[in-house]
This record gives structure tokens, sequence and C-alpha cells, in this order.
């Protein structure tokens, strides 16, 4: 299944998944790479069924390639089974690029929504907050930065349960002369939109709870993300290269023990599990390629959060209502199981 530690992670998250949520779910992937892991953990008896997919994107390939060419593939037959009706989201930690485009091709997009926002759940100072676009789109419209924000802003409200999200949208200064066209433009109408937005935000204000949804493109949200997650794994090291080199700091470590233990359960990208693709006709979360087991059954009780409480109408109908748009809704995929997909190219 996909990620750098498939099968084994995916499918043993997957159990815990099961175990502790009473999930349904569907393993797609290779049926005897799945069944060899499912005997390790004694699943017999738990809501999983696996269907087989004889191919699998690889992490480097093209995802437009792999689409036209891999007709088998493990993300596409689970994209297939959202779309019939026979699942109700799709969780991987595969390639990104594929997940996405797959989805999207597969899937659709819902109605209204111009583009689909990969949507990262950060923590600050007071809670979690949402950084939206992360990547999908690296040159981004006015009107699609306004889309992302009514995404985010629901997001937050309906998965994290912020009671009514502050959004923030990233510029190089807090008044609304600040930044490029394209922000200015986005400032301007998400001023007069239904939301409670609080003007724009510096990249040093991100983190001080100000904001629990931040908005921005797809090239600044993704830059940021990654020299969070950068910044994060240095202090890491440095504080451990610091305690080495004394008893005394070691004597401290052992005292401050639980506290390190929460600030890291707090950075950590597995408590979240993994990122929404906001925008497509289905729950899609995509997990970090290096998903622990904890990552992957923590991206599972998202992508039930997601379903249960039903983001994806309330996307469609909140993107119509500020829009004005009065295009008739369209029926969105249902079912009662998740599949999971496998992108495993070990054979």
């Amino acid at each position: 299944m996909g990620g750098d530690f498939a099968p084994a992670h995916p499918v043993a998250g997957s159990v815990l998944a099961a175990r502790e949520f009473g999930a349904q779910l569907i393993l797609v992937g290779r049926r005897h790479e799945i069944e060899v892991e499912l005997a390790k953990h004694r699943a017999g008896g738990l809501p999983i069924e696996i269907v087989h997919a004889s191919e699998a994107v690889g992490m480097d390939e093209s995802p437009v390639t792999a689409f036209r060419r891999k007709k088998d593939s493990s993300i596409r037959v689970a994209a297939t089974l959202v779309r019939d009706g026979r699942a109700a989201g799709v969780v991987s930690a595969g390639n990104t690029g594929a997940v996405m485009a797959t989805v999207k091709m597969i899937c659709g997009v819902l109605e209204g929504v111009e583009r689909p926002a990969l949507c990262a759940v950060v923590p600050n100072l007071k809670g979690p907050s949402v950084w939206l676009d992360v990547g999908a789109n690296i040159d981004c419209r006015p009107e699609h930065l306004v889309q992302f924000a009514v995404m985010g802003h629901l997001y937050s409200r309906e998965v994290l349960g912020v009671r009514n999200p502050r959004v923030g949208l990233m510029s190089i200064g807090e008044e609304d002369t600040k930044g490029n066209e394209v922000t200015r433009e986005a400032f301007r109408v998400l001023k007069e939109a239904p939301l409670n937005f609080i003007g724009n935000v510096e990249g040093r204000d991100v983190f001080n709870g100000e904001a629990d949804v931040i908005v921005c493109d797809g090239f600044i949200g993704n830059v940021s993300l990654k020299a969070v997650e950068s910044a994060a794994e240095s202090i890491l090291h440095f504080m451990k290269e610091e305690i080495s080199k004394s008893f005394l700091a070691k004597l401290g470590y052992v005292l401050a023990r639980p506290a390190f233990r929460n600030f890291r359960k707090k950075i950590d990208y597995a408590e979240y599990g993994g990122v929404p693709l906001l925008g497509v006709r289905a729950a899609a979360i995509i997990c970090h390629g290096g998903s622990s087991v904890r990552a992957i059954k923590n991206a599972v009780r998202v992508t039930l959060d997601f379903v249960r409480n039903r983001v994806n109408d309330r996307i469609h109908d909140e993107i119509l209502r500020i829009t004005a748009a009065s295009a008739p809704r369209a029926p969105l995929p249902g079912g009662g199981a998740m599949a999971s997909e496998g992108l495993n190219d070990s054979k």
C-alpha cells in the first residue's frame, strides 16, 4: 500500500482504525501482500475488505502519465469505488500528484469550485489552524483565494470544531494595501464575504493563534509548511545535542520528559493524519510518504469526521451561495466504507 513503509504501516494503521473507530475499510492493492500483513494483526472479524489492484503508481511517476497508462492502479481503483458509491472516502500515503490528479479526474470537482486545494493542519499557541493551499495550485487568481477561505473556514468549523473560525490572508503586511495584485483583490472580496475575516496576516503571526485559517497560494503554502517542518526537526536535533553534553542536562531532561513528549506530540504531523484535498467530490486524505501507523490511523479518523459532518455538502452549498451561482446541485457519492488505496511497488 502507499508510502515508504508499505504495506506494513498502512495495513497496521487500518487495523487500528477498524478496532478503535469501528470503521468499515476497503484495502486496495495487491491482494496477497495485504493478506500477509493482515495475518500479522489477527484482523479476522474486523470490517475490512480487500479489493485487488494489479498496478501501482511509483512516487516519481508523472501523475498524468500514470493515470493514462495504469488503468488498474490502486489509487484509480480506490477513487472509482468512491465515485460508484461503494466507499465514502479515500486515504493514501502514495504519490501526492497522482492522488490529486486521479481523484479529480475520477470523482470530479464540486460544483462551483474552480480549484481544489490541499489543506494542512498546523499547531499554533492557541490550538490547531488550517493552512491552504499548501501545494495543489502554484499560481492563483483572487477568486481562488476566496474559495480557499470558504473551504478552510468550513473544514476548521466542521472537522476541528472551531465555532467561528477567524480567516487571515497571508501577505507581507497587515494593511489592505500590502501584498501583490492578487492578494489585494482577494482582500477586497473577503472583506465583504460572510466570513470572520480578520485581514492580512504576516509570516510571523501564523503561530500566535490570531487566525484559525491561513489562506495563501500553493507556492507560498508549500514552501512555508516545509520550512516549518524542517525548523521543528532542527530544534529537536539542537536540543538533543545540548542535552547530551552534560550530566545535569541529561538529568533535567529526565525530569522534563513529559513536557518534551507533549511538545513533540503537538508538532507531530501524525497527530492529524494527513492533508485533505478540499473541493473534490470525495473525502480524500493524502498522507505523508513516511507516515507512521498512528498517522494512518488518524487519517482514517479525519476521513470519518469529514464524511460524518458532511463537509463536502457544506462546501458545495457555501461556495454556490457566496459566488451567487444558480446551477442545480448534483448528488454526491456516498457509502458506508472507505477505500484505503495501495501503492506498494514491491513484488
